[in-house]
């Protein structure tokens, strides 16, 4: 198994953290594991993206084009992303903030309202949780249960009071996605 993963947005969407816990979760589970991150110079609202790559091999580089997974935060993501998702592959985007959504019709394509859903769930930080919530429920490469030990590794222990609300983002962003393969 080896999974190939972009994750775009702006930067404070929480999108390095969101690859970090995989890759952490990765390790805990014995894993090959690479983790690049890429953003401007601004500390919050320029573009941001990491690459991610699980496996059950030896990763040869970290640097790839094309990906089996992209989880684009925003318009811009999906403009630049969706082209580079593999045939097959899957592309899950937010969809409250995107006006335009990708339209290929040689992957699997799923908006996911994190936005929104953190937004009722009364922290809008929370997004990120939630849109890799969606991922696990459509790719569950990691185990639950090492997500969220991923999860305690990444965020500060001052947050660590938030783990049990970033579970719960977790679950319904695996919910959101059930609900969308229900409809399909």
């Amino acid at each position: 198994m080896t999974e190939e993963i972009v994750i775009a947005g702006f930067g404070g969407q929480g999108v390095l953290s969101m690859g970090m816990i995989l890759c952490y979760s990765g390790i805990i589970e014995d894993k090959e594991v690479s983790w690049m991150p890429s953003y401007g110079p601004e500390m919050r609202g320029g573009t941001a993206n990491c690459i991610a790559i699980l496996s059950d091999s030896k990763i040869s580089s970290p640097i790839i084009a094309t990906f089996d997974t992209v989880i684009a935060l925003n318009q811009p993501s999906v403009d630049k992303f969706e082209k580079a998702v593999k045939p097959g592959g899957l592309l899950i985007y937010e969809s409250t903030n995107v006006i335009t959504p990708p339209t290929r019709e040689d992957i699997d394509i799923v908006g996911i309202p994190g936005a929104a859903e953190a937004a009722k769930m009364k922290n809008t930080k929370i997004m990120n949780m939630i849109m890799l919530g969606a991922f696990l429920q459509k790719k569950p490469i990691i185990k639950f249960e090492n997500i969220l030990e991923g999860l305690k590794k990444v965020l500060p222990e001052r947050y660590h009071h938030l783990l049990p609300l970033n579970e719960d983002a977790l679950k319904r962003g695996m919910q959101l996605a059930e609900q969308v393969i229900e409809e399909a």
